[in-house]
């Protein structure tokens, strides 16, 4: 890759709907005192590294995550739906057990098919699937990595983004459940076209 930028991609820190187990998706949570702590520590990890750009997605508990992360920084955090939480549609503010429960003869079928399809596979017609969040995330990247190449970007995002990125990217996360931990990250390279994973914390994957 020739001067790409950098990327610091976080999760968000703890919920109130975390501790409850609660699908999340593009609600409103705020932070705990827990996550609030996740971050003022990853803040400190992150000390060192000098950053040009901030973006957040525009929900809450991104947002409370971007400004800690930013405390020192004073940068202008720039808010986009892009980076936005998966859309649960009616399955939001529900626990997982709920979730599963009603959907047991979709999750089978689901279980069945191809993994082409199940990247396009939804459990209702106002969530999203794989491929319609993946979209959106490489447009943001992309379309950043080209604006701002050489540059060292800090962007907030959510664990079912990380989640479906890491897997477009080859990684396969090896457990159901804490596989990216609140405040985890990736850095990623990319200049608009190729990305390459440099390092992930907090988070269980590994290249297939």
């Amino acid at each position: 890759m020739n001067n790409p930028a950098t990327f610091y991609i976080v999760r968000h820190g703890e919920t109130e709907w975390n501790t409850k187990g609660l699908l999340q998706g593009q609600g409103d949570s705020p932070l705990t005192s827990d996550g609030i702590k996740q971050i003022a520590d990853l803040e400190k990890e992150l000390a060192s590294i000098h950053f040009d750009h901030v973006f957040s997605s525009d929900l809450m508990r991104a947002k409370q995550t971007a400004e800690i992360l930013n405390i020192e920084r004073k940068l202008a955090i720039n808010t986009t739906h892009l980076l936005r939480e998966r859309a649960f549609g009616k399955y939001e503010g529900k626990t997982r057990e709920e979730f599963q429960e009603g959907n047991r003869n979709l999750i089978e079928k689901f279980e069945k098919l191809s993994k082409e399809q199940k990247w396009k596979f939804k459990y209702a017609d106002d969530m999203e699937s794989n491929e319609e969040l993946i979209t959106r995330l490489l447009v943001f990247l992309r379309e950043t990595a080209v604006a701002y190449p050489g540059k060292t970007i800090l962007v907030v995002s959510h664990g079912g983004a990380l989640r479906v990125l890491l897997a477009h990217l080859g990684y396969e996360l090896t457990k159901s459940k804490g596989l990216i931990g609140n405040g985890a990250y990736i850095k990623l390279l990319s200049d608009g076209s190729d990305f390459e994973v440099k390092e992930m914390k907090r988070i269980v994957a590994e290249s297939v």
